[in-house]
């Protein structure tokens, strides 16, 4: 039933991380990763990555129970009911303060080692020339969103 649902990140990109699931950044992302790594068509994509690691610390919820509960072939609305169930209590305003600070974190304030990579690896090869200042914007510039 997971493939019903699942993309195929082989051919098309996952959701950008600004995209909200149950009122968190990054959760949309991490839900197509986590339905194509079940399907098979992650290809290049990996669930639960430093950025997906970033939501499920926020949020408290634990990734290998999200993925059992992925693996049902929940939809999205389900999986959004499911993360508000399993989430570490927080007010909208703790939810929305940390959205906005995701979504404004710039490439210097992600931790060293992130730094690194990006400056030695990933720009060359997937965005050459292109140097986004905010972190979010690296995926959304690479899969085209802008």
């Amino acid at each position: 039933m997971t493939t019903l649902v699942a993309k195929d990140l082989t051919t098309e990109y996952p959701r950008s991380p600004k995209e909200t699931i149950a009122g968190y950044v990054i959760a949309a992302r991490a839900l197509d990763k986590c339905r194509a790594t079940l399907a098979g068509t992650a290809g290049e994509y990996h669930f639960n990555c430093p950025l997906d690691q970033m939501f499920f610390e926020f949020s408290g919820v634990d990734s290998n129970a999200f993925k059992d509960f992925v693996e049902t072939g929940a939809e999205d609305s389900a999986v959004a009911e499911w993360i508000k169930e399993n989430a570490s209590e927080k007010t909208r305003e703790e939810v929305v303060a940390w959205n906005f600070k995701m979504r404004d974190s710039r490439m210097s304030e992600m931790p060293s080692q992130v730094q690194v990579y990006m400056e030695d690896e990933y720009w060359p090869n997937y965005l050459p020339g292109n140097y986004p200042h905010f972190f979010f914007d690296i995926y959304d510039m690479e899969e085209g969103r802008m």
